[in-house]
């Protein structure tokens, strides 16, 4: 008996699920207000789907610093050298949070910890915004966005590198008179260097989406085009823009990826 109640939810278990999410899904959409929605909608929707497929090609090149290729290589420029100066500034945070001796409370390792939360706590654009005010508007604003908000992001993940590895060369070293620095440097830093590179192109792809975006704020980069064109509806421009974002996403992160593929 209990053999066919489970064939019988086998086979109509997940047709009862998929039945059930459906149900919700219109229950939400039959509270929206569709009253609300202006009568131009439907011309600005065929407006912005045509425009998305009819992308503005003229606008890829013009020479003048003001066209995708130059907007791109900024944003480019922005997620590396926001990533780059986390890298090397997570480094202190990195081993100042790292757990190596037990215990579940740790001074040094919870204040740490304390730091890189907090710093986590402010996303990108919050902080975006408030360097815009304090350094201008630019890609300047920018990199300290990406940077600052990368050091909370790559500490956790460096930290947590330091506390996996095996402490035995380590522990070696310093038994065989070596000082502690000795076994940071011939022990430490060597085991924990492939898992920094890995983590370190992997937040580079994710700071190259976050740059694309700061741009919206006046941070620099491809957003401020993107959120021009939107505003003044140049659908076509907005759409040679979107192209080249999905390109530029694309191959780094394939490049990324196998450059990760040869750390690890």
């Amino acid at each position: 008996m209990q053999k066919i109640q489970r064939n019988s939810w086998q086979k109509y278990g997940p047709y009862l699920i998929a039945i059930v999410i459906a149900l919700i899904f219109i229950w939400a959409f039959t509270g929206i207000p569709l009253s609300t929605v202006k009568p131009q909608a439907v011309s600005v929707t065929k407006s912005i789907i045509h425009g998305l497929f009819h992308p503005e090609w003229s606008y890829v090149y013009t020479g003048d610093g003001e066209d995708l290729v130059s907007a791109l290589i900024e944003t480019l420029a922005i997620a590396f050298l926001g990533t780059f100066i986390s890298a090397v500034l997570t480094l202190p945070f990195a081993f100042l949070a790292a757990r190596t001796k037990k215990g579940f409370f740790t001074p040094r390792s919870t204040i740490g910890k304390v730091i890189l939360t907090i710093i986590r706590v402010f996303p990108e654009i919050v902080l975006a915004i408030m360097f815009i005010k304090a350094v201008g508007p630019g890609a300047y604003a920018g990199v300290l966005a990406v940077s600052i908000h990368s050091i909370g992001m790559l500490g956790k993940l460096f930290s947590e590198a330091i506390e996996n590895i095996d402490r035995g060369p380590n522990e070696a070293i310093i038994a065989a008179g070596g000082s502690t620095l000795d076994g940071l440097t011939l022990a430490t830093i060597p085991a924990v260097m492939p898992e920094f590179m890995n983590y370190t192109l992997y937040r580079f792809e994710i700071a190259v989406r976050s740059a694309a975006i700061l741009g919206i704020v006046g941070a620099g980069g491809i957003g401020a085009p993107l959120i021009f064109t939107l505003q003044t509806r140049q659908w076509p421009k907005v759409g040679i823009i979107l192209l080249g974002i999905i390109v530029m996403v694309t191959v780094i992160d394939f490049l990324s990826g196998q450059l990760r593929k040869r750390l690890v």
